[in-house]
């Protein structure tokens, strides 16, 4: 039989949607099924693959975790070694945990890997070994570090009694030496610089002995390093390094042996690849076939029978149907359709005549429901007693709800449901009853969220062919926003009313013909009526009633201008008849086209100022006289103050002037009278060779003693004429601040052992200073009489300390302090106050230390710092400038 008609029948062979579906689906399921198998077997290899290279990646990661490992075995080791205050238990921690690591590592490799395994055990055990020993060394050393301060105290103790001080020296550096060794860590460098210690010549048999004591523990403490550092080298660092050539093998090994995994597992995948290509396509042939077949005897018929059923759904009434000559499903169909075909021409006809009558009353409804739903206003229907027949969408969404329908199923009763007051209700319906109909009926009605709704109501009746109410038809606007509007604008003018009523000062506004469209409480009680009267009047109008009046000039010149006239004072009379003053300001208010609307004045009643301003222009006259009388007063009793300190200078100085002057007078008189016993026995020719020399000896010594002490007073006359000098010569000059502090010190020693004080200063040399020197020596003067009188009370001894150096390139730090009994924390705050001073009671002024800060920070340009405590004394620090400033020297 020819290929041909093979395929003729074939086609012409009556076959069921379900025999084509099955058919066509077990074909495609046994492509299917063949594609799995091959995927199964290329799965089993590559996951046996895949699970040798997971097990060489665990190998890998805990060759890793071995080298970390060994990596926090080393740290702690290091640390251990380096630092005498780390903790061995950090090193036995990472010894067992490496071990721990190392067992189950050995579980999970090859035979040919466990050897690596087994030599890294060993090389630990050494590494342990190391560490044991290195802990006994650092006990050791430890010990040797612990009895190391006494013998070194006890070596510099006995350097500091040996006499010999080129020794000392030596020794000394000799110990700097191996300090700086060891604290270099360098223990070779610190026993040899002991043992040069050892070497150096000692006389004195104790320091020798401490210095072998000292050498001999630090060259002990140096050897004991030497050991640790030797058995770090060593041991540590070898074992730890085969270690890590070991890991690194067993990464090696691990690696090549991946790359055979990967090449194979690589080569499984292509060939998997390929053969899923192949099944695939053979796959995508046969579904293909398959689909060719049910489109050709299945789907093709049905959308035939399918454009066949659209053009009788679209009017074709002759439309032919086929395929219903097929044995099978598709023809049931098709015969089923031409059945629905003659039922459909059938109906058309009775379709067309319903269609003609309904038309006109469709159009009307569509007509009034698209004006019912579409209006923005609420649009509802209800009965006489208040039940809600219809509602329109807007009036849904007014009260809160989603649809009409949910508006009408909520509400039974609209007085008591909708209204917020049902009497409101009630006059509604008479309203309706009385004249058929409502316009603009305004009241409140509650939303479904509870919130207040204002409404605005326009409705008419419905009546029966009897003439009876059978129902209300009305719309509602929503009013809301436009009575919060009138509210708010209400409120706004109260509250505005109320702020301006508060404030004590005039504010009015004024429209452009002068007249009051504003006025506030305070003014209106300046006029002498009530607010609302004026509303509507002139100014002259309201000060008329009184017989006074005003002008309006400066309310015709905003007009003219368009500007504010800034601030400006007037005065004019109230309806008290008093003369009121004002400070004021007009400001125009513009339109929105920008012309004058409103003049706004506010005025603010300065009277009370006015004379405030004059009374205290009188008391600022009477303070400025006192100030100045004040100052005279206080000028006065400084000089008085500078002069009785200079008086009391001069007494010691005549003091102290007077012992060496009273000693060289005896002496003299002494010289005198065996003078003239001399010359007496020369006369009388008795003169013998010993008198002859006793004369001689007795005049050498009255020589000596009237030169010494004529140089003694002449030091300090001329100490005091240089003081005395400089503090007359107050012009600005170079001097040497040493010489100069002890010129003042030599003037102010005679006072010092009737009070039994110590006086001590330390002068850094060559401090040049360009400045007064006489304010300087009354600064000085002024502290150290200061604390004779305050800081020794009862005439206790103490000392008193003068300091001057160098502070920085530009200024010199003057330190005074004594070990007095200070100053409580009250006395330090007011120290330097003029006129404060804890010894009124016995003649003191206050004005010492205010001197001093006078001085200081006005003269000298410096500033000075007081610190004092109960007990413990008082200290005093001037820092003042190397040249004086001119802006002070002018001063």
């Amino acid at each position: 039989m020819p290929f041909a008609a093979i395929v003729q029948r074939i086609r012409s062979f009556p076959l069921s949607i379900g025999q084509l579906t099955f058919g066509s689906f077990f074909l495609v399921l046994a492509v299917i099924a063949a594609t799995s198998m091959a995927s199964v077997i290329a799965i089993r290899h590559i996951g046996t693959t895949f699970a040798e290279l997971q097990r060489l990646q665990a190998v890998g990661d805990l060759a890793e975790e071995i080298d970390r490992r060994m990596n926090e075995l080393r740290l702690a080791a290091r640390d251990f070694v380096t630092d005498p205050a780390a903790r061995s238990d950090r090193v036995s921690t990472a010894v067992s945990a490496l071990n721990d690591l190392l067992k189950k590592t050995r579980l999970e490799l090859a035979p040919e890997q466990r050897d690596m395994i087994d030599g890294v055990t060993q090389r630990l055990a050494n590494y342990r070994e190391g560490i044991e020993h290195v802990t006994a060394l650092i006990a050791r050393r430890a010990e040797l570090v612990t009895a190391l301060p006494p013998l070194r105290e006890q070596f510099e103790s006995t350097i500091a009694l040996v006499p010999d001080r080129i020794t000392a020296r030596n020794l000394f550096r000799a110990q700097n030496q191996v300090a700086a060794a060891l604290l270099a860590q360098d223990p070779m460098g610190a026993q040899q610089s002991a043992q040069r210690m050892q070497a150096i010549s000692i006389d004195n048999p104790e320091l020798r002995s401490a210095t072998d004591a000292y050498a001999e523990a630090i060259i002990s403490i140096a050897g004991t390093e030497g050991e640790i550092a030797k058995l770090d080298k060593e041991v540590l660092g070898t074992e730890g390094r085969q270690i890590g050539r070991v890991t690194d093998l067993l990464r090696d090994i691990s690696a090549r042996r991946g790359r055979v995994l990967a090449n194979d597992f690589a080569r499984t995948l292509r060939d998997d690849k390929w053969q899923s290509i192949i099944l695939g396509m053979a796959g995508v042939l046969a579904g293909f076939a398959a689909a060719v077949i049910v489109v050709r005897r299945t789907v093709r018929p049905l959308k035939a029978i399918a454009r066949s059923i659209r053009a009788l759904a679209g009017g074709e009434k002759h439309t032919s149907i086929p395929a219903t000559d097929v044995n099978n499903e598709i023809g049931d169909i098709a015969r089923a359709a031409e059945v629905f075909r003659r039922s459909l021409v059938d109906a058309d006809t009775a379709r067309e005549a319903a269609i003609h009558a309904l038309a006109e009353q469709r159009l009307a409804e569509a007509s009034y429901r698209k004006l019912f739903e579409g209006s923005v206003d609420g649009i509802y229907v209800t009965t006489p007693a208040g039940a809600l027949l219809n509602a329109n969408p807007a009036l849904a969404r007014m009260m809160g709800y989603e649809t009409p329908e949910e508006l009408i199923h909520s509400v039974s009763d609209i007085a008591h449901t909708i209204y917020v007051h049902p009497s409101v209700r009630a006059i509604y319906q008479s309203m309706m009853r009385r004249d058929g109909m409502v316009r603009e009926f305004e009241y409140q009605v509650k939303r479904r969220d509870g919130g207040v709704l204002w409404l605005s109501d326009s409705a008419t009746v419905v009546r029966d062919e009897a003439g009876e109410v059978i129902r209300y038809e009305g719309t509602v606007r929503d009013i809301t926003d436009q009575k919060r509007a009138e509210d708010a604008v209400a409120e706004g003018r109260r509250l505005l009313q109320q702020v301006i009523d508060t404030v004590p000062a005039v504010i009015n506004v004024k429209d452009k013909q002068l007249r009051y469209v504003l006025m506030n409480r305070y003014m209106a009680g300046i006029f002498g009526v009530e607010p609302a009267d004026a509303i509507g009047r002139t100014t002259s109008d309201l000060m008329s009633r009184y017989g006074a009046q005003k002008t309006d000039e400066n309310d015709k010149r905003v007009l003219a201008t368009g500007k504010g006239l800034g601030f400006y004072e007037e005065e004019y009379m109230d309806s008290s008849g008093s003369l009121r003053q004002w400070l004021v300001n007009k400001l125009p208010l513009l339109d929105a086209d920008g012309g004058i609307e409103t003049i706004v004045t506010v005025a603010l009643d300065i009277g009370e100022r006015k004379r405030g301003e004059l009374e205290m222009r009188k008391a600022k006259d009477a303070a400025e006289a006192a100030l100045r009388n004040l100052r005279e007063t206080q000028n006065s009793l400084i000089e008085a103050e500078k002069l009785a300190a200079l008086g009391r200078l001069v007494a010691g100085v005549a003091h102290e002037v007077n012992n060496p002057v009273g000693i060289s007078l005896t002496v003299a008189s002494a010289l005198e009278r065996k003078t003239a016993t001399f010359a007496a026995e020369v006369e009388r020719g008795d003169l013998r060779r010993s008198r002859l020399n006793d004369f001689l000896e007795t005049s050498r010594d009255a020589a000596s003693q009237l030169v010494a002490n004529l140089n003694r007073a002449a030091e300090l006359i001329q100490s005091f004429k240089q003081v005395a000098a400089d503090r007359n010569y107050s012009d600005q000059r170079m001097f040497d601040l040493g010489d100069l502090t002890e010129q003042v010190v030599m003037s102010l020693r005679p006072g010092l052992r009737k009070h039994h004080l110590t006086l001590t200063v330390d002068c850094q040399p060559n401090l040049t200073m360009n400045s007064y020197p006489g304010p300087y020596g009354q600064v000085l003067t002024n502290l150290f009489l200061n604390a004779v009188a305050h800081a020794f009370p009862d005439g206790r001894p103490g000392a008193v300390d003068i300091q001057v150096r160098e502070s920085g390139k530009d200024n010199v730090e003057i330190i005074f302090s004594d070990d007095g009994c200070g100053m409580s924390l009250d006395v330090r705050r007011r120290a330097f106050d003029p006129f404060f001073t804890t010894r009124r009671d016995q003649g003191g002024t206050g004005l010492g230390l205010h001197i001093v800060y006078s001085i200081v920070t006005t003269r000298l340009g410096g500033r000075l710092d007081l610190d004092s405590e109960l007990g413990r004394g008082t200290r005093i620090q001037i820092v003042l400038p190397r040249t004086a400033p001119l802006e002070q020297a002018a001063e």
